[in-house]
This record gives C-alpha cells, structure tokens and sequence, in this order.
C-alpha cells in the first residue's frame, strides 16, 4: 500500500539533516508537516522556558541548549544567502525545512499544540495514514493518535527503555562505560514508552559530545525508520512492537549531574557542535 505521512518535528542540529533528507526522499508520500512551535505559549514562551532551564540545570546548559537550538534557529533565515553563497541552492539537507517544504509543494503549518482541535482538523484535511515523529517536542495524547487510520512512531536516540526524555545522550554519557544506540518505536499517550519497532546499537567516539552523539544517532535512525515504513508499506499495519517495562523518566540534566559528567572528563558541546551548528545551511 501506499502511505500518507504526517510529519511532526522541531527543527534543531541533532535532526536538521536527517529530517530534511527524509522530507526530500519521502515527498511523494509526506501528506502534511508539522513544524513545532519551540516558543509556544504553554511552554512559558522562549524566556519562560530559559529561566525554567536555569533554575534546573544553572548556566552550564546554556552552550547546549545555544548550540542545538538557538544558533540554528537565528541562522534559518540567513540561508537563502549563505545557500547561494555556497551554490547549495538544490541540496536537501542545507535547505531549511519550512523553505524545503515550499520549493517541494508540501503542506506544512506551525504546531502550537499536538493535541488541539486543529492539529486534528489538519490531519484529516490532508488524509493522513500514520504519523512519524522525528525529534518533536510535544506529546501525542490518545485522541490525536487515533485520528490516523495507521497510529504513529517515533524516533528516539537511546536504546530505549533507557534514557526516555529529551536528552538521552547526555544520560548516556553519564554513564561510567556509555553505550549509544537508536530506537524507532510506536508512539503512544506517555513519554518514548510505546513498543518498540526497531533498535540498534551504535559505537561512537570516546570524545564524542552529547550534542554530537545525538546528531549521529539521528542520522542512524533513518534506515531503522525506512525499514518500519517500508514493513508497513507491505502489511498495511503498524506492527505491535515489542513492549518493555517502562523505566524512569530522564530529563534536562540537574546542576549536579552537569558537575558530574565534567568530572568525568565529558561534554555536552564542543566547538565542533558549533561549528556544525553555523554550518547547516553553508555546506553539504
């Protein structure tokens, strides 16, 4: 069969490329993109959600959150300058998502709330089978998942049932030997808690930041989540996956894991990360 994709994702460093090389190979079936609003106001806003950051983590979360984050979203749009500047006008992954979408002919729209009204509305209008969340910020409740004939999955860096949350590789680095992988599970109404899909390990450098970990192991997922789909594509069903024991939640980093994994000789960012940050829409 063929399928209809609804696509949801906050466009960051750790899935820029990924996300928009899946857009671009995917375009004859993506039916809508979602694009998640990172300053929504039930989230406090972009101050609300900094000063929440602070009062958790202290000011050592600020080069991450900069790097991953901020840096991208101001340079956005600078692209078409630094596109033409570089003659990477037609590359998919230099083109930010919202101009790829454009030059594409997709449907996209900014979501400020998953499970509102709208978002639904937006589903059916565009006769979405299944939905794929690739590094999104908000949580599917029930409802939203049924109004796809097909459900949903996700894409999460972590072997799951390890590290759910936002920031699985800054947990894995805390680790004292950390072991890095990607999982494409079915999303469900709780956090990276539905069956799982498919995993794999993935071996990464010693030095490797949890900035850059996370870029790697989205670029990972995308054959793991190519061979869900294509799995679908052939049964006309979403596999049930294999369910695990939900394990405990692992948010932004506290001020003392932050000391911890300085201690232990490892980064959150790099210049590396910064560098790669500047770059997303200036090379291949």
């Amino acid at each position: 069969m063929s399928l209809r994709i609804a696509l949801f994702t906050l466009e960051a460093l750790p899935n820029a490329r990924a996300v928009r090389r899946f857009v671009a190979d995917h375009a004859a079936e993506i039916a809508v993109v979602g694009l998640s609003d990172p300053e929504r106001p039930s989230v406090g806003g972009l101050i609300g959600q900094v000063r929440r950051h602070l009062l958790r983590s202290g000011p050592g979360i600020l080069p991450y959150l900069a790097v991953n984050f901020g840096l991208p979203d101001l340079l956005r749009g600078l692209a078409p300058v630094t596109q033409r500047i570089g003659g990477l006008g037609d590359v998919a992954e230099a083109t930010p998502l919202r101009n790829l979408c454009t030059r594409l002919g997709l449907p996209h729209a900014v979501i400020r709330d998953v499970n509102a009204p709208e978002t639904t509305a937006l589903l059916a209008e565009h006769r979405a089978d299944l939905i794929v969340s690739f590094h999104f910020d908000q949580i599917f409740d029930a409802a939203t998942l049924a109004a796809v004939p097909l459900g949903g999955l996700n894409v999460h860096p972590s072997l799951l049932p390890r590290f759910r949350g936002p920031v699985p590789t800054f947990h894995a680095l805390l680790d004292e030997t950390p072991a890095f992988g990607v999982t494409v599970h079915r999303l469900a109404p709780a956090i990276d808690a539905g069956g799982i899909l498919a995993q794999e390990t993935v071996a990464l450098p010693g030095d490797v930041t949890a900035s850059r970990a996370a870029v790697r192991l989205h670029e990972a997922g995308r054959p793991l989540l190519d061979g869900v789909l294509a799995e679908v594509r052939r049964d006309g069903r979403m596999p049930a996956g294999r369910v695990l024991p939900v394990l405990p939640y692992c948010g932004f980093p506290s001020r003392a894991e932050l000391r911890e994994l300085k201690r232990r000789g490892r980064r959150l960012v790099d210049a590396e990360d910064l560098r790669e940050a500047l770059s997303l829409s200036a090379r291949r």
